[in-house]
C-alpha cells in the first residue's frame, strides 16, 4: 500500500536521498494495514548535506531528547531498574521486522550503556510507507519519536544499513554524509554499494557517552 507523503517536523533525514524514491516498492503481506506516521511540520535533511543541515542537527537533538525523556520517565516510576532500555514498536512497519530486529542486535552488541528491545509501552515506533524524501527519524511535535522507513529507498540501498542508520538517531547520533562507508551515520553518502550496517569505534563511543551522561540529565529532569 502507499501512504501519502507525511510532512515532517524535526525530521532527521537519513541522507539516503530523494533518488531512492524512484525504485519499486516491495509487496506487503496481506495483514492489517500499518498506520501512517504522525503528521509533523517541515524540517529535514535530504540525501546530502545542504543549507538545512542546521535543521537536521536540531531535529536529531529533539529526537534523542524525546526518547531519553520517555525512558527516563519509566525509570523514575521504577527506580530499581538498573539497565537503560529503549523499547520500540514494529506494529506499523511489519515489512521491516527482520531488518529492525537485525539493527537492534547490531546496536546491542556494539554498545554497553543502552539496549534496544521490542515491546509494549514503546519509547518510539517504526513506520513504513512511500515518501519521496526517503527514510527519516523525527518527532511528531508532541514529544514522541518515530522512524519512517521508505519502501523504494530500502530497495535501492541496503535495508539493514538504512534501518541501523536511522536507529542511530534514536541513540543520539547525527548525520555525517561526507563520512566513509565504515561510518554508519554517513548514510547514503558513500552510495548504494555501501552495505555496512555497523557503527565504527567513534560512533560506539559517542553512544555510550551519551547514554551515560546525557541520560543522567534526562533522568534528573524527569524527577523534578
Amino acid at each position: 500500500m502507499r501512504h501519502p507523503r507525511t510532512v515532517m517536523s524535526a525530521v532527521v533525514g537519513l541522507g539516503f536521498g530523494l533518488a531512492a524514491a524512484l525504485g519499486a516498492a516491495p509487496a506487503i503481506a496481506s495483514s492489517p494495514a500499518p498506520a501512517a506516521p504522525p503528521a509533523a511540520s517541515e524540517a529535514h535533511a535530504g540525501y546530502t548535506s545542504d543549507s538545512r543541515s542546521h535543521e537536521s542537527a536540531a531535529a536529531n537533538k529533539a529526537f534523542f531528547e524525546a526518547v531519553a525523556k520517555s525512558v527516563a520517565r519509566k525509570r523514575a516510576e521504577n527506580p530499581g531498574t538498573q539497565a537503560v532500555t529503549i523499547v520500540y514498536s514494529t506494529a506499523n512497519a511489519p515489512s521491516f521486522r527482520t531488518e529492525i530486529s537485525s539493527s537492534a542486535r547490531i546496536w546491542n552488541s556494539s554498545v554497553s550503556n543502552v539496549r534496544l528491545q521490542e515491546g509494549s509501552n514503546a519509547d518510539f515506533a517504526y513506520y513504513e510507507g512511500n515518501d519521496p524524501s526517503g527514510s527519516y527519524a523525527g518527532t511528531d511535535g508532541h514529544g514522541n519519536g518515530y522512524i519512517f522507513l521508505d519502501h523504494a529507498q530500502n530497495q535501492q540501498y541496503d535495508s539493514t544499513r538504512v534501518t541501523a542508520h536511522e536507529t542511530g538517531h534514536v541513540l543520539g547520533l547525527p548525520d555525517h554524509y561526507s563520512g566513509p562507508c565504515s561510518e554508519l551515520m554517513s548514510g547514503g553518502g558513500p552510495g548504494p554499494s555501501c552495505t555496512n550496517p555497523y557503527p565504527n569505534a567513534n560512533e560506539r563511543s559517542r553512544v555510550n557517552h551519551l547514554w551515560q551522561n546525557g541520560f543522567a540529565v534526562a533522568l534528573a529532569r524527569s524527577g523534578s
